[in-house]
Order: structure tokens, then sequence, then C-alpha cells
């Protein structure tokens, strides 16, 4: 299983890109990229998957 799985799956299934969710962050897509590789504390996936959802929403 890869790293930060539950976030990859959120991103796909929204259809949200790596550098939206980056940009909402105010880091490079290169950034957010290196931290996905390693395996977040929970609560920080929880938060990244709030925003993802609030990224789809606005996008809707």
């Amino acid at each position: 299983m890869r790293s930060n799985e539950r976030v990859r799956n959120e991103l796909m299934l929204r259809r949200v890109r790596n550098w939206e969710l980056a940009n909402r962050l105010g880091i490079n897509e290169a950034t957010l990229s290196r931290r996905l590789r390693t395996e977040l504390p929970e609560e920080e996936q929880d938060r990244l998957i709030a925003i993802i959802q609030d990224i789809q929403k606005e996008g809707v």
C-alpha cells in the first residue's frame, strides 16, 4: 500500500489535481508530492481530505 492512500484516493475520486491542493495549502506542488511520500498523521490526512472536498464543491 502506498503512503497516504486515503488522500490519494480522495484526489482521484473528486478529480482534484495535486496542484489545486498545493495551491490551497500555499505550497509548491513538488512540496506536496514530497509530503505525501511518507505517511502523514491521521489528523493531517483528515484535514487534507476536507480541503479536497471543499475544492471539489467549489468547482461544481
